[in-house]
């Protein structure tokens, strides 16, 4: 009755509810690991665990797992040596369950045995055979480049991120296509790419202005970027948003507190998070996780850093 399985009748039910809870009884989670054959734990394995990306994701998870019985092995492999090591601890000794991949990077996919369950958040799948929960990045790359458009924006800069990422080459490639719809491009030497640091971003920001004269607006592929895109603009003297507009990606928590207030693509991490635990966890009972590609919608939010022309 415990296990909520077979018939039993209520004034059973009753008397046996009613000394649980005089007894304060709770099931033996080991006992009851045992008897499934699991452990109750799945893994989230990012490359590090201090991006905000990357901690939302897990947080969320973390919550859903709780919610249905499973706990949760948080662990960074910045390298795919690092990865492989962590298979072997986790799941080859049968540690975990199976495996949440954050933003999967170096092929590391590849190494992942057939009969592991494993979801991958934030890249789709290299050949197809895996379960992949993203954000929808090419509309939300088409978003961006709208938002400056509708603005009456013709002359573009963009900041994209590390290139081997497959986000940011979706993402990149949704923006060309809004402009290229638009019958624009980005000007020549408009693109340049970053590292995800505000460092980068800075960098970014300063050579479009240098190889571009009548920049009037920048696409920063994330927000820590745009921090340094908005920074590099102030020490040339262009005043945000008024010479320049700035947009940014991701809407992390202190975008609406920079100055300006950042216009910024925003992820929805716990929505991901959560779906990617629920559908891992989910397909322990039914012993298949299908290879389908989950695509999570952005959403625009407008603040200062953007202004019509």
């Amino acid at each position: 009755m415990i296990n909520a399985e077979g018939y039993v009748a209520p004034e059973t039910r009753e008397q046996v509810e009613r000394a649980i809870a005089d007894l304060g009884f709770r099931p033996n989670v080991n006992a009851r690991s045992m008897a499934l054959g699991r452990s109750q734990l799945i893994a989230c394995i990012a490359p590090n665990l201090t991006d905000f990306t990357f901690a939302s994701i897990i947080d969320a998870a973390e919550i859903e797992a709780r919610t249905q019985g499973y706990g949760v092995v948080s662990a960074s492999a910045e390298t795919r040596a690092d990865f492989v090591d962590l298979l072997d601890r986790l799941v080859a000794q049968r540690r975990v369950d199976g495996v949440l991949v954050i933003n999967p990077l170096d092929g590391r996919e590849s190494e992942l045995a057939s009969d592991t369950q494993a979801l991958l958040i934030g890249a789709r799948s290299l050949d197809g055979s895996r379960a992949a929960i993203t954000l929808d990045e090419e509309a939300a790359g088409r978003l961006a480049i709208r938002h400056l458009l509708s603005l009456g924006h013709r002359v573009i800069g963009m900041i994209q991120g590390p290139t081997d990422e497959d986000c940011v080459q979706v993402r990149s490639l949704g923006a060309l296509a809004e402009l290229h719809e638009a019958g624009l491009d980005l000007p020549a030497d408009g693109l340049v790419t970053g590292d995800w640091s505000a460092t980068s971003g800075y960098t970014g920001a300063r050579a479009l202005l240098e190889r571009i004269p009548g920049l009037t607006a920048i696409f920063a592929q994330n927000d820590r970027m745009a921090i340094g895109a908005l920074r590099a603009l102030r020490e040339a003297g262009r005043c945000v948003p008024d010479d320049v507009s700035i947009i940014g990606f991701d809407d992390i928590p202190l975008a609406s507190y920079f100055d300006p207030a950042l216009t910024t693509i925003q992820q929805d991490f716990a929505v991901m998070g959560r779906r990617a635990a629920h559908r891992l966890i989910a397909a322990f009972d039914t012993g298949r996780l299908e290879p389908t590609l989950e695509r999570i919608p952005a959403t625009l939010i407008v603040r200062q850093s953007t202004r019509a022309l």
